[in-house]
C-alpha cells in the first residue's frame, strides 16, 4: 500500500483533488448535438445486444461454444456502453463535468474493463474459427463449452487485474499541474500525466496495457487468418473454400470496425488534433456495440433462423390466444 500511496518525491506535497474537470471538445459550436448522436447510437446499442442475448438464451440450438463468446461479447458490448454513454451525457448534456476523485477512477475501471474485453472477445471468437477451419474433424474435442467457459473467466480475471493495478497506481501521483483531463472520459494516459511526482510506473502499466491488450491480440487475429488463408488454399473447390470462409466474415467485420480506427489514432498520435482523436475514441467505444449485433444477425445463418423461429412462436401463440378469447 506504501506503493501505491506514496507521492515518490522527497520535495513534494502529496495532493489528490477533490475533483477532476472532463474538457471534452475544444471551440466547436453546437457540439451537444453530436452527444445526442452518440445517445440515439447508444440506444440502439442496448436494443441490440439485448436482443442477441435473449435469442441465444431462449434457443437451446446456440448453446455451442462459439455462441457462448458471442453471448458475452453482447454482455460486455452492453455493459461497456452502459458504463460510458450514460456518464458522459451527463458530463457534456448537463454540464457535470466536475467528477469526484473516487468516481473518475471507478469511471475509468469500468471502461477500460470492458474495452479492453471486447478486444479478447475477438480473441476467443478468432481461436474459435481457427479450430473449425483448420482442425474441422476435431472441433468438437478441442472446442468445448468446458474450454471456452475457461477461457473467457481468465480473460476477465486478467483484464479485471491489470485494470485495478492501473487504477491503484494512480492513487500514488500527486496533483498539484493541473485537474483538466482532456478527453471524454476519464482517461488513464490523460491522467497520469497531469502529476507532477514521477509517474514511470504508470507509463510502464500503460505500456504494457497497449501490448498486451491492443498489439499481442491483434497480431494472434492476423496469424489465424493467415493460417486460415492457407489451410483454405488446400481446399479442392472454390465453392468450399468460399463457404469456409463466409463462416469468418462476421468475425472480420466486428475486428475491423474495432481496430481500424484505434490504429489510425495511434499511428498519427502525434499529429492528430485533441478533437479529432476525442471523435475518433469515442466513435471506436460506441459503434463497435451497436453494430455487433447487426453484424451476426445479418451474416449469421443460425441467429437469423433462431430470431425468425422465436417471432413464428410469438406469432402463433398470439393468433391462438386471439382464437380462444373469440371462442
Amino acid at each position: 500500500m506504501e506503493f501505491f500511496n506514496s507521492a515518490l518525491g522527497k520535495n513534494i506535497t502529496f495532493v489528490r483533488p477533490a475533483y477532476f474537470i472532463v474538457r471534452g471538445f475544444i471551440g466547436i459550436p453546437n457540439i451537444k448535438y453530436y452527444y445526442v448522436f452518440l445517445f440515439f447510437v447508444y440506444i440502439v446499442s442496448v436494443l441490440g445486444n439485448t436482443v442477441v442475448m435473449a435469442v441465444i438464451y431462449l434457443d437451446h440450438n446456440l448453446r455451442t461454444p462459439k455462441y457462448i463468446a458471442v453471448f458475452n461479447l453482447a454482455f460486455v458490448d452492453l455493459f461497456g456502453s452502459s458504463a460510458l454513454m450514460p456518464k458522459v451525457l451527463d458530463i457534456f448534456l448537463f454540464k457535470h463535468d466536475n467528477i469526484p476523485y473516487n468516481d473518475c477512477l471507478t469511471f475509468l475501471f469500468f471502461c477500460y474493463t470492458c474495452l479492453s474485453m471486447q478486444v479478447l472477445n475477438l480473441v476467443s471468437l478468432c481461436y474459435d474459427r481457427l479450430i473449425a477451419i483448420i482442425y474441422p474433424l476435431h472441433y468438437q474435442v478441442k472446442v468445448t463449452h468446458r474450454f471456452m467457459l475457461s477461457m473467457i473467466a481468465s480473460f476477465w480475471v486478467f483484464v479485471i487485474t491489470v485494470v485495478l493495478i492501473s487504477v491503484g497506481l494512480l492513487t500514488r501521483l500527486s496533483f498539484c499541474k493541473s485537474v483538466v483531463i482532456n478527453s471524454y472520459f476519464c482517461d488513464h494516459g490523460q491522467i497520469y500525466r497531469l502529476a507532477c511526482n514521477d509517474n514511470t510506473p504508470n507509463y510502464v502499466i500503460s505500456f504494457l496495457l497497449v501490448l498486451v491488450i491492443l498489439w499481442l491480440p491483434l497480431a494472434f487475429i492476423l496469424l489465424s487468418y493467415l493460417c486460415i488463408g492457407y489451410a483454405l488454399s488446400k481446399v479442392a473447390t472454390a465453392q468450399e473454400r468460399y463457404k469456409a470462409f463466409k463462416t469468418c466474415t462476421a468475425h472480420i467485420s466486428l475486428a475491423a470496425i474495432y481496430f481500424i480506427p484505434i490504429l489510425i489514432t495511434f499511428t498519427m498520435s502525434s499529429n492528430i488534433h485533441p478533437n479529432a482523436r476525442i471523435i475518433n475514441l469515442s466513435l471506436t467505444s460506441i459503434f463497435p456495440p451497436m453494430l455487433n449485433p447487426f453484424i451476426y444477425v445479418l451474416q449469421t445463418q443460425e441467429i437469423k433462423v433462431s430470431l425468425k423461429k422465436i417471432l413464428k412462436i410469438r406469432k402463433e401463440s398470439k393468433i391462438t390466444v386471439k382464437k380462444v378469447i373469440i371462442k
